[in-house]
């Protein structure tokens, strides 16, 4: 087969296919978003496989699990904030099993490059028991992907596999493997799948005996690799994923390298770590990241009599990522010299909203409309629109989940702010605006949601929505809200003061009210105009 240059992501998505994949979910979310969309190519349709865009995180996850229950091989992606939501299922799936092999590939955003924090999904495997990869480069990501849904299937457990940033977003040769068929149907109805608990206790106490394995599974597993250094014993380096490059690239001559363990799987390879800390003095852990591994062996392991360099005390960074420069100084190297533009400067750029975006539209509605109330708060969501919150606009007061603008601005608004204001796009609320809006109809909350409603996922690259438009609107209408207090406006700056008084009268109504600004993104309305053109 002939290699391909691909991102980390595609690497994953064709290792999938190459699998027997049968079945894939996801929701959008960087730096995991291209991961559904090259198998969304591939799938032409639904005829090879299926590969489709869920609602949220959790949605995708079960629907993957319904796939593995099936007998077939089902992979679930995600970003790390994302596997928060699907955290229900997951947890429970490594109780239940996989019968078809289960793989969940989770990117994570060192650095919050478009995040809300830098969670390690590393901690998320140990939480749940189960086995995890961390590839190096994009060749591993194809391979591991592949041996996933073989231990999954082997060990009745699903499998991760964590990326970050840096190799999802990056492209390298890959050299492919011949494909192997999909699974036939296997159903097995059991008892271990209905986790009463009776069942639960008995399947956990199984998920608990495979600890051994799993961890004898990490130590012969042919990712890591232990190259012992007879010349130098002083510092020996324990480097996992994309770290492990950033090691390498500060020797140019082997025969000067310290002691390196290249670590790739989890749970960590006890025997492996033991080899490599009995045959120097201290021990430099340098990974993508929380420090997972640095704890480990300052805890777990307990080497107390050896000295463990990284993260916790100050030779690394505790946030932002790694890079080959921070590494070099970490391993008391000189510093490169370094090319300095003495006058050379370029502006600061801080994103913003597109010019003609319907968003700003909507914000300068917005803000002229509370110009007159000195007690409102605005609490916002997920999306493009978060960018809101920067000049010009200053317009929101809040970001912190997906779906959560709605249950803030209900808690607000029973601790007395008026108007208390949530605003919220329609992939959002799809996605997790939903239940807390039927908690504030139920209650009847004083306060207003405005639903940005630009038909499509904007902030992600423009994946389709699951409620917009007249669709969107039933379900408020099912939620209870009272249909006299759901108005849509279109945010058009020749509709400013009509848009205006409409949520002067909302902020005003004793109760709760939803307005609808629906306007399609205007990325979108370009690319259908190029389409059309072609």
């Amino acid at each position: 087969m002939k290699d391909e240059i691909l991102l980390g992501d595609e690497a994953v998505a064709l290792g999938a296919i190459h699998a027997g994949l049968s079945g894939a979910y996801s929701y959008p979310g960087t730096p995991a978003s291209e991961i559904m969309e090259f198998l969304i190519r591939k799938s032409e349709g639904g005829k090879n496989f299926i590969a489709s865009w869920s609602v949220n995180e959790k949605v995708a996850y079960e629907e993957a699990l319904g796939v593995s229950f099936a007998g077939k091989r089902a992979m679930v992606s995600m970003k790390h904030v994302g596997l928060n939501v699907a955290a229900d299922p997951f947890i429970n799936s490594a109780i239940t099993g996989a019968n078809g092999g289960l793989v969940v590939v989770v990117a994570d955003d060192p650095g919050m490059h478009s995040s809300q924090n830098e969670q390690d999904s590393r901690f998320y495997a140990q939480f749940a028991q189960i086995f995890c990869f961390e590839p190096s480069n994009h060749q591993e990501a194809y391979d591991m992907i592949r041996e996933s849904f073989d231990i999954s299937e082997e060990l009745g457990v699903p499998v991760m596999v964590r990326l970050v940033t840096r190799l999802s977003h990056s492209r390298s040769r890959v050299q492919p493997r011949p494909p192997r068929k999909q699974n036939t149907l296997h159903y097995g109805i059991g008892k271990e799948w209905t986790l009463l608990p009776v069942n639960a206790r008995r399947q956990f106490k199984l998920l608990l005996e495979k600890q051994k394995e799993l961890v004898e599974l990490s130590d012969r597993s042919g990712f890591n690799s232990l190259d012992l250094s007879r010349k130098n014993t002083a510092l020996g380096v324990i480097a996992s994923g994309i770290a492990y490059n950033y090691v390498l690239e500060n020797y140019e001559d082997e025969a000067e390298r310290p002691s390196i363990l290249k670590l790739s799987t989890y749970p960590v390879p006890e025997t492996l770590i033991s080899e490599l800390v009995q045959h120097v003095d201290s021990v430099l852990v340098v990974e993508e990241g929380y420090p997972f591994i640095e704890k480990n062996l300052r805890g777990i392991l307990g080497f107390k009599e050896k000295t463990v360099l990284g993260k916790l005390d100050g030779h690394l960074p505790m946030t932002g990522e790694l890079s080959p420069e921070i590494v070099r100084q970490a391993l008391a190297m000189e510093s490169r010299d370094k090319l300095y533009l003495n006058d050379f400067k370029i502006a600061a750029r801080p994103p913003q909203l597109c010019a003609g975006c319907p968003h700003a539209d909507s914000y300068k509605a917005l803000n002229k409309a509370l110009e007159s109330y000195s007690q409102s708060n605005v609490f916002s969501d997920i999306g493009c629109y978060t960018l809101g919150a920067l000049p010009p606009y200053n317009a929101i007061h809040s970001c912190v989940c997906m779906g959560a603008s709605i249950g803030m601005a209900k808690g607000g608004a029973e601790a007395g702010i008026f108007p208390s204001v949530a605003v919220i796009g329609d992939s959002t609320f799809a996605h997790s605006g939903i239940t807390p809006l039927l908690s504030a109809a139920e209650a009847q909350t004083n306060m207003t949601v405005i639903i940005l409603d630009n038909s499509i996922v904007a902030m992600t690259g423009g994946q389709p929505t699951f409620a917009s438009g007249e669709g969107l609107i039933k379900i408020v209408e099912g939620l209870g809200v009272k249909t006299d207090h759901i108005r849509i406006i279109e945010p058009l700056p020749k509709n400013l003061e009509k848009n205006v008084r409409i949520f002067k009268e909302e902020f005003d109504y004793k109760g709760l009210s939803v307005i609808v600004a629906s306007r399609e993104c205007i990325q979108e309305v370009r690319k259908k105009k190029r389409r059309e053109s072609r």
